[in-house]
């Protein structure tokens, strides 16, 4: 399979006086349709190694490569590139922009994926029918529920405000990019996605341990 992800000795310290080590020294490779989760406890870099593997912040040293392509010697501009046509996000918070209707958060997200303007009203019909909010198309972000708002984005701890009906149908859309080769990195507290995942690891100490048995 495509190797997707390979992430050599990543080092994260955050520059406080003192300074905070957070990540030291993660490998990890993601093949195209593995799902994979993150687990272990608050403040272990979960987060941190998401933002830095997904282009979001950079490592104090070490490698990440997205699709053989070596990212910490690309520019801003092919970084965002990279980003915007390669990555989706399922953020912890609800990335939702509360003065737009819903229609209108997702229409600016096919925006700066590419999508040409003339397919956006079909994706966004076909996307909120795949997540049960056909007919709120027009609700404000704002007044949508937690759960409504992160089945909108692309997240860290996807589940953590969902019902167990929701969650699985979060992991069946998962199932579905895996199936189409997508690969699945997930950070979790969630037993339920740790016993889903094809792997499971664990951040302890800023280190990657493998062979988790959930």
């Amino acid at each position: 399979m495509t190797l997707v992800l390979r992430a050599r000795d990543v080092h994260k310290t955050y520059r406080t006086d003192p300074p905070v080590p957070v990540l030291t020294g993660v490998d990890l490779e993601l093949r195209a349709g593995e799902r994979v989760a993150v687990v272990g406890r608050s403040g272990s870099g979960k987060s941190t190694f998401l933002n830095i593997v997904g282009l979001l912040d950079t490592p104090t040293s070490g490698q990440v490569e997205l699709l053989g392509q070596d990212t910490g010697a690309l520019s801003a501009h092919a970084r965002d590139r990279l980003r915007a046509g390669t990555l989706g996000f399922v953020f912890q918070e609800h990335h939702v922009l509360g003065h737009r209707t819903v229609a209108e958060n997702l229409e600016i997200a096919a925006s700066i994926s590419g999508t040409p303007r003339a397919r956006r009203p079909a994706l966004v019909s076909a996307a909120l029918a795949r997540v049960g909010l056909t007919g709120r198309q027009q609700a404000l972000g704002r007044l949508l529920s937690g759960g409504e708002k992160q089945r909108l984005v692309l997240a860290d701890e996807p589940t953590g405000s969902l019902d167990p009906q929701n969650a699985e149908n979060v992991l069946a859309l998962f199932d579905e990019q895996a199936a189409a080769g997508v690969a699945v990195l997930v950070i979790t507290h969630d037993d339920r996605i740790a016993a889903w995942a094809d792997r499971t690891v664990r951040l302890r100490a800023g280190r990657l341990e493998k062979g988790v048995r959930w």
